[in-house]
């Protein structure tokens, strides 16, 4: 999490989970066409660490439809209506629902 989106969210969480988690040659990273997927940072990360880059045709939310449905669902339960006092108590239950989510 960050408070900001900034080319440095994306690459750190990619690395973190390529870290935790350790996937074989092949994963499939599912993305829109953001600017932060895009950039050649981080599809030089992705390649270096073998992974597949699956990405939305320009304007086409279908397309991608596993990673839109996924991200909006996410938004839904964990982000829409809630409010957290601070950016640590929203950290924080993410934290907590890592596991969940």
């Amino acid at each position: 999490m960050s408070e900001n989106i900034d080319s440095e969210l994306v690459p750190s969480a990619t690395k973190m989970a390529i870290l935790h988690r350790d996937p074989d040659r092949g994963l499939i990273h599912h993305s829109d066409r953001g600017v932060q997927y895009v950039a050649e940072d981080f599809q030089d990360l992705l390649d270096d660490n073998k992974v597949v880059c699956s990405m939305s045709r320009e304007g086409n939310c279908w397309n991608n439809a596993c990673a839109e449905s996924f991200f909006g669902s996410l938004k839904n339960e964990c982000v829409k209506g809630k409010i957290y006092e601070t950016y640590e108590d929203g950290k924080k239950y993410f934290q907590i629902h890592r596991g969940v989510l």
